[in-house]
């Protein structure tokens, strides 16, 4: 897959399937797109391409490092669309015109049943069907998916996470919620107290579920580890604000510092807590250790 950022750079001339839209957090309604995209470029041997509009927003699902390996093995090419002040105000057909036909040479165009486009968003999928012809493209509509009777959007997602409902929010989304980042140095107070942790930065565009501590998966050299993690800022140990994740792995015993690693939360256990002394603090985090191996099953 070729990464582009600024869709004046995309120039592939060929014919393509595209599909549109914001693509935060790639949720299983968004892998419906992507899949039917993917199936027309294989199928009818054009370009598949996803282009997704940066609205340069803060509490987002997934970063765009995320969403570009998220998509690594699926299509031809991704697109972040700057929403610059011109491009808000390209009329509906002008979209059509100037960024479908122009820009994708769209042969197969792939949207949401809710997809609206264009300044002051004019147009919807009636638009796109009603314009087929003259420019040349075949309409796919896919039908929103549900769960428990409500639409999923990246909004609904969003609330359970707020809420610690883990375990919705990973149903929704077709993969476990975490974030991917690189180990840093700490304080070692965790190896001092006998739980060594990976220590990770939060990052600053991605929405932050409730402080605290989660049964965890964690990725590290191709491998998956369990354990648990605490995000939060450390208000025992330290008067930084910065949010950071730290995750203590059940049967890791090397030394990760400067690895990426993929962190994907399981579970919300507790909130975050303020201990009297660092005593205080080592019998929690042995608590939530026994839990955590209890969790995943493992004997002591």
């Amino acid at each position: 897959m070729e990464y582009i950022r600024g869709i004046e750079r995309y120039t592939d001339s060929g014919a393509s399937a595209v599909t549109f839209g914001k693509f935060d957090g790639l949720h299983c309604g968004h892998q419906r797109l992507i899949r039917a995209v993917k199936e027309l470029g294989e199928r009818e041997d054009v370009v598949s391409a996803v282009c997704a509009f940066d609205m340069h927003q803060n509490h987002m699902l997934m970063t765009k490092e995320e969403r570009k390996l998220h998509l690594e093995n699926d299509v031809d090419y991704l697109i972040d669309c700057i929403f610059t002040e011109e491009f808000r105000k390209l009329s509906a057909e002008g979209f059509i015109h100037e960024i479908i036909a122009g820009v994708f040479h769209a042969e197969y165009v792939v949207v949401g049943a809710d997809f609206q486009f264009g300044y002051g968003k004019q147009g919807n999928i009636h638009m796109l069907k009603a314009y087929a012809p003259k420019y040349g493209y075949d309409l796919l509509v896919v039908e929103k998916k549900r769960y428990y009777n409500r639409i999923i959007s990246s909004t609904y997602i969003k609330e359970a996470l707020k809420e610690g409902n883990v375990s919705d929010a990973n149903k929704m989304l077709g993969y476990e919620f975490g974030i991917q980042g690189v180990v840093e140095p700490g304080k070692r107070l965790g190896r001092t107290l006998g739980f060594p942790t990976f220590n990770v930065l939060w990052p600053v565009e991605k929405l932050i579920p409730p402080k605290g501590v989660y049964h965890c998966r964690v990725y590290v050299d191709g491998k998956g580890y369990n354990g648990i993690a605490n995000i939060g800022v450390k208000p025992t140990v330290s008067d930084e604000n910065r949010v950071r994740i730290e995750s203590h792995l059940f049967g890791y015993a090397g030394n990760a510092y400067g690895k990426e690693v993929m962190i994907d939360l399981l579970e919300y256990v507790r909130p975050e807590q303020k201990f009297q002394d660092k005593n205080e603090l080592k019998e929690y985090v042995n608590r939530d250790i026994a839990r955590g191996k209890k969790y995943f099953g493992i004997e002591e």
